[in-house]
């Protein structure tokens, strides 16, 4: 049962840590040492270090995490700018990782499952095609792979996956339906580890079932259960696994993604949202349809144009500029 008390004290808790726990200057003293680490291997040319390049990405969504935070979550102005560039920054660890399978084949990833689908389903949310089909092609042919691990716990990427999946017609090992299940089973045939992979999405299975509802009741209804789950977990900040990170914890953008889906095929939303969670700043952000490209970060920029240099089979020569 929600608990308003407990989700009030918790979202208290999570402003507070980046209004005065999150030391920025710290963040961004970090971000632009890497900066200057990125230009000097850039200036040598430097392939025998260039994982170097792929590490530092981090320090780029950190640094934009706590711009966007302190834009929406703080000053309450509604800004997406920090957002689309942490975006941009894990579709580049992605590009940048594909390189490094063969040299390095046991580096750790510096992005997990759950990220790049967050970061496929706000490039959908932007409008930014191009880059869309690019990092769904990714996920393809590194579904289960060593620089895609896909045992992951939480339900809402599952489900965040499976309605692009239904959305967009697209499939994954041959199936949009039922997809962490589908995925669980052939990890235990395999006999691969799969204790994390949810065997039940609960309140998003009949959300998946429902989605292009014309009724808007149904809707209306599902979404307050979707509302209420989020919450809940939400209101363990620091012990919840799903929602329970000072990240995204009342960020509830599996729950955007459904309504900007069901808006772009013409069906019914609920209007006006009475409950916490849809009401908080990062919920009422004013996300454009299409998104500008925004000018894209310089340590990111750099980044680029080195794979671009030195690696023809760097995924995004095959596509010409992107992001513009």
């Amino acid at each position: 049962m929600l608990n308003i008390k407990k989700v009030n004290l918790a979202y208290k808790r999570y402003q507070q840590n980046f209004e005065t726990g999150t030391k920025f200057e710290r963040i961004k003293a970090r971000y632009l040492n890497n900066k200057k680490e990125v230009m000097e291997l850039s200036e040598l040319n430097d392939k025998e270090r260039d994982h170097i390049l792929l590490i530092n990405l981090g320090s780029v969504i950190t640094y934009y995490l706590s711009i966007w935070k302190n834009d929406v979550l703080i000053s309450q102005n509604n800004r997406v700018e920090a957002l689309k560039q942490m975006q941009i920054a894990v579709f580049q660890q992605c590009m940048a990782q594909d390189l490094y399978k063969v040299r390095y084949p046991q580096m750790m990833t510096e992005y997990r499952f759950r990220e790049v689908v967050m970061t496929l389903i706000h490039f959908t949310m932007f409008g930014w095609n191009r880059e869309e089909n690019i990092l769904f092609e990714f996920i393809v042919e590194q579904f289960g792979g060593s620089i895609l691990e896909v045992e992951e716990s939480n339900k809402h990427t599952w489900f965040l996956l499976e309605l692009y999946l239904k959305y967009r017609n697209k499939e994954l090992w041959e199936s949009n339906h039922n997809l962490s299940k589908t995925v669980k089973e052939k990890y235990l045939k395999a006999k691969v580890k799969n204790d994390l992979i949810p065997d039940d999405l609960e309140v998003y299975n009949e959300v998946l079932t429902n989605w292009e509802t014309k009724e808007l009741s149904i809707i209306k209804s599902l979404v307050n259960e979707m509302v209420e789950y989020h919450s809940i977990l939400a209101s363990g900040l620091g012990e919840s696994l799903e929602f329970g990170d000072f990240r995204y914890a009342f960020y509830p953008y599996e729950i955007l993604f459904l309504l900007h889906v069901r808006k772009k095929r013409g069906l019914p939303n609920p209007e006006h949202f009475d409950d916490f969670l849809m009401n908080t700043p990062e919920a009422k952000m004013n996300i454009q349809d299409p998104e500008p490209y925004p000018e894209l970060d310089p340590l990111l920029k750099m980044v680029d144009e080195f794979y671009r240099k030195n690696y023809p089979e760097y995924i995004p020569n095959q596509h010409g500029e992107l992001f513009q």
